[in-house]
């Protein structure tokens, strides 16, 4: 659970290459694009320009190396190649990236051409309910903490927390102890430590927090259908506080 200094160099290098992938997205994700396009460039970027691997291929069986949730879509969105990008869609894409033996995870919602005033609020505080956190983190501080601001942040701006999925440790393994809940209670949970790398993904619904799987086995979506968001950053916690490993430099 704990990693060495030596292990965060390596794990800070996974970090910084993945958000270079997002950084190449920022201008190839664009109306009539399929997602199966993106999953392609991505995968290309990552093997071809990075010299690393995208870790989320194969992992559980999973055939892709993105996920690509649209609109409705909470989570774990498949790549097709009859899926095209439409102006005013909102798109998580969450991407995985193994160098060194580490792993790094990232998603990051994109707003495709005109995207309604709500959709855009939704997307933009999805993105401080994330931050708020992050700024938890810090040596002594608890999971409740995290899980807290998150919902506190959410539910003051009318927005629902998804319950069924979490954040969680990350180092050799994609998934690793702890869960990092995003809702709960101050003062509560396992205590944080310095060392401790693990990501931060909050997933806010417009409407109900309730969800439900599709046939594909992957994809989940609300069950009202209303819009969701989700950002996420994987965060070591330091001496002192936090530090995101996958920031982009423009960020």
């Amino acid at each position: 659970m704990i990693k060495t200094p030596q292990q965060l160099v390596v794990m800070r290098e996974a970090g910084r290459l993945l958000a270079q992938v997002f950084s190449m997205l920022d201008t190839f994700v664009v109306a009539g694009r399929s997602t199966l396009e993106l999953d392609s460039a991505v995968e290309t970027f990552i093997r071809q320009e990075l010299k690393a691997r995208p870790a989320s291929l194969g992992q559980y069986d999973y055939p892709f190396c993105i996920n690509t949730s649209i609109n409705e879509v909470v989570c774990h969105g498949m790549p097709s190649a009859t899926q095209l990008l439409m102006d005013g869609d909102i798109i998580n894409i969450d991407i995985t990236l193994e160098k060194g033996g580490f792993i790094a995870d990232s998603s990051k919602m994109y707003m495709i051409g005109n995207v309604s005033p709500k959709a855009r609020r939704l997307v933009e505080m999805t993105f401080e309910a994330m931050w708020a956190g992050i700024r938890q983190v810090r040596p002594g501080a608890r999971l409740g903490d995290i899980g807290h601001a998150i919902q506190h942040h959410a539910h003051t701006n009318g927005y629902s927390v998804v319950r069924e999925y979490c954040g969680h440790g990350i180092g050799r393994e994609m998934h690793e102890e702890p869960q990092i809940l995003h809702f709960g209670r101050p003062g509560t949970g396992l205590e944080l430590r310095e060392g401790m790398v693990f990501t931060i993904e909050p997933m806010l619904n417009q409407g109900s927090a309730k969800v439900r799987s599709l046939k594909d086995g992957w994809t989940v979506v609300t069950k009202d259908n209303s819009l969701s968001a989700q950002w996420e950053h994987t965060v070591a916690v330091t001496a002192d506080g936090f530090e995101v490993l996958t920031l982009q430099a423009s960020a």
